[in-house]
């Protein structure tokens, strides 16, 4: 074992009865209503939680991007409210879900109060339980290390579409939960954000050091 691999925070095991997962409560959704970046960094390690179609699906969130509104170009809020992010706009603890390049979903929590517009796009997590319902959506992925890791693939292996946008997260079936273990503040790691042209500069994509879940290394 590596010293990093020593360092990383212990994971809860894929073992734990479901019934558990099920019963944690969700994270009060004024944990959301902070600052973007500081959301951004405290949400890694936590869980997510959804229940659809009869499968339950636990997993933990390695890698994020902040999208700060009306102060940020890359941001969908940029130019203020639209009928396509209006539920960027919501409270903090809101989804936000919307169709990337006609192909695939993305997902994001909003953050700070109702009316701000800022956001933490989920870009990579890491399978806890339910592996095999995941791969039922994504049969052509052989690597488990590959099956989440980017914002299309997760939404896709979680079944994730426009029907979640607006849903908060603290339904039972559908919920941001803590997870047991805190990630030291020196396993996290700042990049500029992936895949953008404005504000590409801007390093707000935050994700757990030495993760084999990531969407890109570093």
């Amino acid at each position: 074992m590596s010293s990093l691999e020593r360092n990383l925070p212990q994971k809860p095991s894929s073992l734990v009865p479901p019934i558990e997962f099920r019963e944690r409560e969700p994270l009060p959704l004024s944990f959301y209503e902070t600052g973007t970046l500081d959301v951004a960094r405290k949400i890694l390690g936590k869980g997510l939680l959804i229940e659809s179609e009869g499968d339950l699906m636990v997993t933990e969130i390695v890698e994020v991007e902040a999208y700060l509104g009306t102060k940020d170009a890359a941001s969908h809020a940029f130019k203020g409210l639209t009928r396509r992010n209006g539920a960027m706009f919501e409270r903090g603890g809101t989804c936000y879900v919307y169709l990337s390049y006609g192909f695939h979903f993305c997902m994001n929590v909003t953050t700070q109060c109702k009316g701000i517009g800022e956001a933490v796009l989920i870009r990579a997590l890491r399978p806890i339980y339910g592996l095999e319902a995941i791969r039922t959506r994504r049969p052509l992925v052989m690597k488990e290390s590959g099956l989440l890791n980017g914002p299309g693939k997760l939404t896709e292996g979680l079944g994730i579409n426009l029907t979640y946008n607006g849903f908060t997260f603290d339904r039972p079936d559908f919920k941001i939960i803590d997870l047991g273990t805190k990630v030291p503040s020196k396993l996290i790691g700042q990049s500029p954000r992936i895949g953008i042209s404005k504000a590409a500069e801007k390093p707000w994509r935050f994700f757990i050091k030495g993760s084999p879940w990531l969407s890109r290394k570093g």
